[in-house]
């Protein structure tokens, strides 16, 4: 019983930190581009930047800067 519990919920705890961390990257990655267009700094939303910053939350949403800067 301890066994089949035990492998409903794991899966269900995965996809809520997916689902955490995509609603993080969201808003950050939004809020970026609210506040850090006054001092010129910006990431376009498209499909790859919110899976990016989705995936990985905040980290996401700091690579995708690096990225920009840097290539």
């Amino acid at each position: 019983m301890y066994i089949i519990g035990m492998l409903l919920v794991v899966p269900i705890k995965i996809v809520i930190k997916f689902i955490i961390n995509g609603i993080i990257g969201a808003v950050a990655l939004f809020f970026l581009n609210i506040f850090g267009g006054f001092i010129g700094i910006t990431i376009a939303i498209n499909p790859v930047t919110a899976l990016i910053a989705g995936f990985l939350g905040i980290p996401g949403v700091l690579l995708l800067l690096f990225l920009q800067y840097f290539l």
